[in-house]
């Protein structure tokens, strides 16, 4: 799941992509998708990817928040959290920091 949602991200563009194992670290989500997007414009297109090419293989997403002002778009497939972010607030928030144990693979596009 977590390298379909990477597929769709990619499609549109999607910077500094990483999937974050958790697995040994947390029960609430077996992986995060964290990628970066270049504008409002762009964050909003890799969600969109995200949400149309899951819905086909994987059903819609049991939780979204962030599409109204488009700065970090959370999209939770239970198993799988996509964070879609504008580069300022990732920056800001810093997940990887936080959950900075955990297994990081760059995707490459």
């Amino acid at each position: 799941m977590a390298n379909r949602i990477t597929k769709y991200a990619l499609e549109k563009k999607a910077e500094d992509v990483i999937i974050m194992d958790l697995r040994k670290l947390t029960s609430m989500t077996d992986y995060f998708v964290i990628m970066t997007g270049g504008s409002d414009l762009q964050v909003r297109a890799i969600s969109d990817a995200v949400v149309q090419g899951m819905k086909k293989e994987f059903g819609k997403p049991w939780h979204q928040e962030g599409r109204e002002n488009l700065q970090w778009v959370l999209l939770d497939y239970v198993d799988v959290v996509a964070h879609v972010f504008r580069k300022d607030t990732r920056e800001f928030y810093g997940l990887e920091r936080l959950w900075g144990d955990a297994k990081i693979i760059k995707v490459e596009g």
